[in-house]
């Protein structure tokens, strides 16, 4: 045999005995790190080795753990996590016993070491690590203790390789690069800094904020610190390794500038304060109150953003769209003010234009004082009456309102649900009640003739001087208010420039003269931003990427007693034209049992389904709060405990239901 073919077989016979040991991992560059591999599964694992030892970069699901040997590893003796995400960490119970240290950026330790502190049964606007009471961080379901945590520019050396830590928070509020200098090359460990193609991991993970771009602006900076010690190699935890990565990086800080740019609000929210928010209203005699037209009112003075509409007719009955951020002290003298000098009689309804607590605070003291009843769009009755039983931001329980014999208002009843379209004749005035998404899917406008004007209520979708041509109206995008575009401003958009107010008043105290340019130029900014968010999703569908709801628990917080049993319904969604496959694994402490544990079936395309999970306290089990996760496959792709639900655990029952 010639020594040519000799070496080609010898060569094929290593590779394919090399890929049989090796099965499972791959090698982001063999030829200059041989000691590098790859595993996947809920997230890349990096493996670097060193002999029989290995240190490891995240963890996924622990799947690694039992395919070390074939890469010739015995032992873990480091894992370091570059963020505290379940799916990077959710198989950490199987380092019990083997001796492996485990280390994390210090700005997370409390994720890993304190979880449960950062999901709570009673949410308050101010908690830590929320918008407005909805948690931005996905901790693991159990305390993790670390060994070891760092800080930007700490070192650790591990056998000789020396990892400098990065501080590139942005998709994860303490997120770490590890980086490693290695054959006059630099490698970097990037964690969700960003996906192969300029992309981000999810979006939902970087709104860490109303609206304000806290979260857009760290991840800018991150790059711009990563930049500048020109990675040769990019190891992200999700998606493909990235060659090159410098190019990369600098179109994702262009993307990332323009979507901050579109994403901010468009208008001063602190600028102009009363001629700002209204160049409409005339003061009246009753201090606070101005009138837009003669059957008009509304509240307004510097720096005071109520919701608060008024429609009196001749009869002295009114009609209240939204109540709330008011003192009620202050309310009642207004009121007092509208009986004394306009007739005011009775307040007959408060209409809620959306589901946010800060638009319908007061609604229970109209009722209770003035007899009003309580009037909303039919999507949006169990989100006022029950928030608890879901996580979208800013629910009326996190205000800390007291009712009149000083229990706090965690819901509210609502009189009245209505249709989309549905129409209603009040004191000869005509009013339809039309679905308007636009910040939040659970919401509505109020639309009418009033003083020979058709009027449109649309609570806090659109704000802004409609003189000013650089205003485009939009308010925050906020995906934990359920607000995906094509269900919300896109929609808003499509739908006020088929209605054609000629005057709209919005939520806190906005009154919006001649809209019709104004609306168009929010309606094209709504295309720009879906442009943007495309631009940077890594998911085909920008949706999946967008929301954090597609799939999720309801009630997503429940209580149950030890030895019985409670049942949430599991919603998943399909945004694909076509078929999906799931399989979603509920995951839950050793003091819960969850019957199914697994999920799985399929949904016809844009398909909405729900299924039934029953949980069991152990008798005997931890009381407290507890948290399950939901680990989901789609179509194959396995993304991890993504999504969760917080359970309740109070007391003993004595006995268990069947």
């Amino acid at each position: 045999m010639k020594l040519s073919l000799m070496l080609t077989v010898l060569v094929i016979g290593m590779t394919m005995a090399a890929g049989c040991y090796a099965a499972g991992f791959s090698q982001p560059d063999a030829a200059r790190y041989p000691d590098l591999y790859r595993w996947t599964d809920t997230c890349n694992v990096y493996v670097l080795r060193d002999g029989d030892a290995a240190l490891l970069i995240d963890l996924g699901d622990g799947s690694v753990l039992d395919h070390l040997r074939g890469i010739g590893v015995s032992r873990v003796e480091w894992v370091l996590f570059t963020h505290h995400h379940r799916e990077q960490c959710q198989g950490v119970a199987r380092l019990t016993g083997s001796g492996a240290q485990v280390a994390a950026p210090e700005a997370e330790r409390a994720f890993f070491e304190r979880p449960l502190g950062f999901r709570k049964m009673q949410v308050n606007l101010g908690d830590a690590f929320t918008i407005h009471g909805s948690s931005y961080v996905r901790p693991p379901i159990q305390p993790i203790p670390l060994d070891r945590t760092f800080k930007t520019n700490d070192t650790l050396t591990w056998r000789g390789h020396e990892f400098v830590c990065l501080d590139t928070r942005g998709n994860s509020p303490g997120s770490m690069t590890y980086v490693l200098q290695h054959g006059g090359r630099t490698i970097a460990f990037s964690g969700d800094l960003m996906l192969e193609g300029a992309k981000m991991h999810t979006w939902f993970d970087t709104e860490w904020d109303y609206g304000f771009a806290t979260g857009i602006q760290a991840l800018r900076q991150s790059v711009a610190r990563l930049s500048t010690r020109r990675p040769a190699l990019l190891l992200p935890s999700h998606g493909n390794v990235i060659r090159a990565p410098q190019p990369q990086l600098g179109r994702y800080a262009e993307r990332l500038a323009r979507l901050e740019k579109l994403y901010v609000r468009g208008y001063d929210p602190e600028g102009g304060s009363v001629a700002y928010q209204d160049k409409v209203s005339t003061p009246t005699v009753v201090s606070n109150v101005f009138q837009v037209s003669p059957h008009l009112f509304k509240f307004k003075r510097p720096n005071f953003w109520p919701n608060f509409g008024l429609i009196l007719a001749d009869s002295g009955r009114a009609l209240v769209v939204d109540c709330g951020l008011l003192d009620e002290t202050f309310l009642d003298a207004a009121l007092d003010g509208l009986r004394q000098h306009f007739g005011t009689k009775a307040i007959d309804a408060v209409v809620i234009t959306h589901m946010h607590g800060d638009h319908f605070l007061e609604a229970p003291h109209l009722r209770e004082k003035w007899g009003a009843k309580i009037w909303a769009l039919d999507n949006m009755v169990d989100k006022m009456e029950h928030p608890e039983w879901f996580d979208y931001a800013a629910p009326i329980q996190a205000y800390g309102k007291k009712s009149a014999d000083g229990s706090r208002i965690d819901g509210v009843t609502v009189d009245r649900a209505f249709k989309p379209g549905e129409r209603f004749v009040w004191e000869g005035y005509e009013f339809t009640v039309d679905w308007m998404p636009g910040q939040t899917e659970l919401a509505l406008c109020l639309h009418g003739i009033i003083d020979g004007r058709k009027v449109a209520f649309t609570g806090d979708n659109i704000f802004g001087d409609p003189a000013d041509p650089r205003q485009t109206g939009h308010e925050a995008v906020v995906a934990r208010n359920s607000a995906i575009l094509e269900e919300g401003y896109i929609y808003a958009g499509e739908y006020l420039k088929r209605l054609k107010p000629d005057i709209l008043i919005g939520g806190h105290s906005f009154v919006m003269d001649r809209p019709a340019q104004f609306i168009e130029r929010y309606h094209r900014w709504s295309y720009e931003m879906r442009k943007a968010f495309q631009d940077l999703s890594s998911e085909k569908d920008y949706r999946y990427w967008f929301d954090p709801f597609w799939v999720r628990a309801e009630p997503y917080r429940v209580s149950v007693r030890h030895g019985e049993r409670v049942e949430v319904r599991l919603h998943v969604r399909n945004f694909q034209r076509g078929r999906q496959a799931h399989r979603i694994e509920i995951h839950t402490p050793p003091d819960l049992v969850a019957e199914p544990s697994v999920l799985e079936g399929h949904l016809a395309g844009r398909a909405s389904e729900s299924f039934p999970v029953v949980f069991k306290a152990l008798p005997g089990g931890s009381p407290g709060t507890h948290l399950v996760a939901f680990d989901v496959t789609l179509d194959g792709r396995r993304y991890g405990q993504r999504f969760d639900a917080i359970i309740n655990v109070a007391g003993d029952a004595g006995t268990s239901r069947p």
